[in-house]
């Protein structure tokens, strides 16, 4: 595969937006490590791969996609995205008057098996199919699909208070980090209570909410790059492999295999 540019094509952008179509989906191949500079689009876009796992940045959150999860990515919402492996991305651009009531924030979202199978079916839709077509029909289902999008805990948002970011900043770096808020008190010279407070004001969680939210989607990432279990379990702090795997179903239903599975 030829080298692909670091921001997103100028012509591409508007290409998407361009096209009338209330819903159009949009085939792109992307190398490992390949990055895909901030950027925004005029449409609604579920952001999804059936190949290959995402890093998606938005605001002030980010999110692991693997192919079992997609994300929804409200119109004018700029957005980063990182390839971690090989990515084979098949975007779904809804115009936003064509579904007024789908979600107006940025969330993960679970891709039913039906739902998968109408995106790649629509990726070999040409942009300009007849509105009572088959190719048509096709679509107005895909669009009714999207209304019934769950909503997943894949969400990491980011404080802006800095002393939250210095705390927040250590856990990403070092997610086997077992200080407890106590501890981090102490080395920032302020009250537990006062951190309390911030982590809820600023990220709606707790401190270790967010610790284990942090683990989880460091735990994808090296998950998806093909790490072992025990090896991810033992770099989060777990105690073994079986807590990790406990903690990572009681969060998403499903075990670490079956999840990219």
């Amino acid at each position: 595969m030829p080298a692909l540019p670091e921001s997103p094509n100028p012509e591409f952008l508007s290409q998407v937006d361009r096209n009338p179509a209330p819903v159009s989906c949009k085939a792109t191949d992307y190398p490992a490590g390949h990055v895909i500079a901030p950027h925004a689009h005029a449409k609604s876009q579920l952001i999804y791969a059936v190949h290959g796992v995402m890093m998606v940045s938005a605001g002030e959150g980010r999110w692991i996609v693997p192919p079992t999860r997609g994300i929804w990515m409200p119109a004018g919402w700029p957005h980063a995205i990182r390839c971690i492996g090989e990515v084979r991305m098949r975007s779904i651009y809804v115009r936003p008057d064509a579904a007024p009531h789908l979600p107006d924030q940025s969330r993960a979202v679970a891709i039913s098996a039906l739902l998968r199978e109408l995106i790649q079916a629509a990726a070999e839709i040409p942009p300009d199919y007849a509105r009572h077509s088959r190719d048509g029909r096709l679509m107005r289902l895909l669009l009714d699909e999207l209304h019934a999008l769950p909503e997943l805990p894949l969400h990491l948002p980011q404080p802006a208070d800095p002393r939250l970011k210095r705390i927040c900043s250590r856990l990403l770096a070092a997610p086997h980090d077992g200080a407890t808020l106590g501890d981090w008190a102490r080395r920032l010279a302020v009250d537990a209570k006062t951190l309390q407070r911030l982590f809820a004001r600023e990220t709606g969680m707790t401190f270790g909410k967010w610790r284990q939210q942090a683990r989880l989607l460091h735990g994808l990432e090296r998950l998806a790059t093909g790490d072992k279990v025990l090896e991810v379990a033992l770099a989060l702090g777990y105690d073994s492999p079986s807590a990790f795997a406990t903690m990572f179903k009681r969060q998403f239903g499903l075990s670490p295999s079956a999840f990219f599975r």
